[in-house]
């Protein structure tokens, strides 16, 4: 998997991420009534989650489950909306989260 984020993604989440912490694609099943109905977030983790691996990307160390990656395209991006706060995971054939969250686990 490889994962592309723009500038302003970038920009936004270096302003947001504490020293040494891991971003992780989090496919959240919780609440939607089906493990193939789940919605995208960003997670920021203090450590490495047991299972994960990592994705290829621009700019930051992204780790996912390797079970839910049949969820995703080989190649995703992820941009900043700033008027939202929100980010935009989508690749070039489907967006997967208009509105994707960041969600910080550290503290």
């Amino acid at each position: 998997m490889y994962i592309h984020f723009s500038e302003a993604a970038v920009e936004a989440l270096t302003n947001r991420l504490p020293q040494d912490a891991i971003l992780r694609l989090f496919y959240d099943t919780e609440g939607c009534g089906c493990a193939l109905a789940g919605v995208a977030a960003l997670q920021i983790q203090a450590a490495h989650t047991e299972g994960d691996v990592d994705a290829r990307s621009n700019a930051f160390t992204v780790q996912y489950d390797p079970r839910k990656e049949v969820f995703f395209e080989e190649n995703l991006s992820v941009d900043y909306m700033p008027q939202r706060g929100t980010y935009v995971l989508k690749s070039s054939q489907q967006t997967y989260n208009p509105a994707m969250r960041l969600v910080n686990c550290v503290n």
